[in-house]
């Protein structure tokens, strides 16, 4: 009764206006936050942005959190031989005035443990948590279940084959990415 009470209470609470925005600091700016629509047993998923630090310091992504999930990690993918896989890092450099990418195929902060789908066209509410600017709360839109950037659009097979050094096609983890 109590998973399926929250379950609802997430559902209700991502079923906002499909209006993440971009989110500035003193210090960084925080791009196009979305993620991917998740299936209905599905236990990962992904959150992807760009970051930019505003200053001449750079910062450091360490840590994020989203009550929709019993974990939450910052990832990287590196190839590894012809396999392409997913492994936890301690953060994501954020280079003095710079950006930083969080895209499907490189770093991304990883959702495990879901509590509900991520449903398309919903808003999730994640909290970033930087060195030097501290707790950012930000808003991540859910793009398709094939999105491949913040404004949607689906990544065919043959896109990602191309992407990958070597032209590897494997996928050490099985999700986040679409084939």
């Amino acid at each position: 009764m109590f998973k399926t009470l929250f379950a609802a209470t997430i559902l209700a609470a991502t079923m906002l206006p499909a209006s993440a925005h971009d989110l500035e600091t003193d210090t960084l700016k925080i791009s196009h936050p979305w993620s991917r629509a998740t299936a209905p047993n599905q236990q990962v998923g992904a959150v992807f942005m760009e970051i930019q630090a505003k200053t001449d310091q750079g910062d450091r992504l360490i840590a994020a959190s989203f009550e929709g999930a019993e974990k939450v990690e910052i990832h990287n993918h590196i190839m590894d031989g012809d396999v392409m896989r997913m492994r936890r890092i301690d953060g994501v450099d954020v280079p003095a005035n710079g950006t930083v990418e969080l895209a499907p195929g490189g770093y991304h902060v990883m959702l495990l443990g879901l509590k509900a789908p991520l449903l398309e066209e919903t808003v999730i509410p994640v909290t970033l948590v930087f060195e030097r600017a501290g707790s950012v709360k930000i808003e991540a839109i859910v793009q398709a279940a094939g999105a491949r950037g913040a404004m949607g659009g689906s990544m065919k097979h043959d896109e990602m084959k191309m992407d990958m050094k070597d032209g590897g096609t494997k996928h050490g983890s099985g999700h986040g990415m679409s084939k």
